[in-house]
């Protein structure tokens, strides 16, 4: 049974009352890793500059405040009651949008993971699922009134750490399976082992994080996969909106960004370690992508990061 839309008044009283849990459990800004791995709470009490990160499979639900997400040349905006859900890893940018210190962006994350997935799928008949196509790794819905509840008896638990161990994993499977009733999950079905192309693509993805500072060869990716070199392309430009090189790219400048505000390094070290053979190039992209050449932005961040405003994801 799919569960109705809460009225206004009761979307309110849910929403604030997931706000004032997230809030006695997150202090101050940051993202907070709970104890039960799975599950992790973000705030933050201003509007922030953009974080760039490799988002892992997730659903991600809002108590309060907005945020904008940016993948490739696409735009995702979700706020309150809303979720947001990813399948595969992706490299993209976040920044909150609507945040004060009286009203702080708060948020709930849950990982997931394939397998799950296809336990899911090996008992329950989806219709729809076509493992011939393949969705974008990530989607913006609205909350049911059932995984609006969920999401509330999960992040209750943390009060209860004997009770966090034993149902804080029956609670985020019936999370997960809330969104995968949503006529967006595909999205997420399509991540499970075997499922289809877009399960091979989520195995490309891995091997190029693995090895993003070596040269890419898309036709023996396609080989070790079983998929044609064109294939790999179109399917993977469905699931990332973007090509397997592109996406390499923005993993090699998002680590190279975190070398330099984090090691003793110099910029042109730093490109040769993530596979530029140019410094020069990786200059021109770096600041293509982060706004500002390496110094500048580094530079730049750290001034926020010791005036307390750095962005956080």
């Amino acid at each position: 049974m799919i569960s109705k839309p809460l009225s206004e008044g009761l979307m309110n009283e849910k929403l604030a009352e997931l706000a004032k849990w997230i809030t006695r459990f997150s202090t101050s800004d940051g993202t907070y890793q709970t104890p039960f791995p799975a599950l992790s709470l973000i705030r933050n009490s201003e509007n922030a500059v953009p974080v760039y990160t490799v988002y892992e499979p997730s659903i991600c639900l809002v108590a309060q405040g907005s945020k904008l997400v940016l993948l490739a040349n696409e735009t995702y905006r979700y706020g309150p009651s809303q979720y947001f859900a990813v399948s595969v890893d992706l490299p993209i940018s976040g920044q909150v949008t609507d945040a004060s210190s009286e009203h702080p962006y708060l948020a709930i994350r849950l990982q997931i993971n394939p397998q799950q997935v296809l336990e899911f799928i090996e008992v329950t008949d989806y219709e729809g699922t076509a493992q011939d196509k393949s969705s974008r790794g990530l989607y913006v819905s609205c909350a049911t009134t059932d995984m609006l509840d969920a999401f509330l008896r999960l992040v209750r638990l943390l009060e209860t750490p004997n009770d966090l161990a034993v149902l804080a994993p029956l609670i985020s499977r019936e999370i997960l399976y809330r969104a995968l009733q949503d006529r967006q999950g595909n999205a997420l079905r399509q991540m499970a082992p075997g499922a289809g192309y877009a399960a091979l693509i989520a195995e490309v993805i891995r091997r190029i994080r693995e090895s993003y500072n070596q040269p890419l060869r898309i036709d023996d990716l396609a080989r070790e996969v079983g998929m044609s070199s064109s294939s790999l392309h179109r399917r993977f430009r469905d699931v990332t909106a973007m090509s397997p090189l592109q996406f390499q790219k923005q993993i090699r400048l998002q680590e190279a960004r975190q070398m330099l505000l984090n090691e003793p390094v110099q910029a042109a070290e730093v490109a040769f370690r993530v596979g530029y053979e140019s410094p020069s190039q990786f200059n021109r992209e770096y600041a293509r992508m982060f706004g500002k050449p390496p110094i500048g932005d580094i530079r730049q961040l750290k001034t926020h990061s010791l005036s307390g405003t750095t962005g956080k994801s």
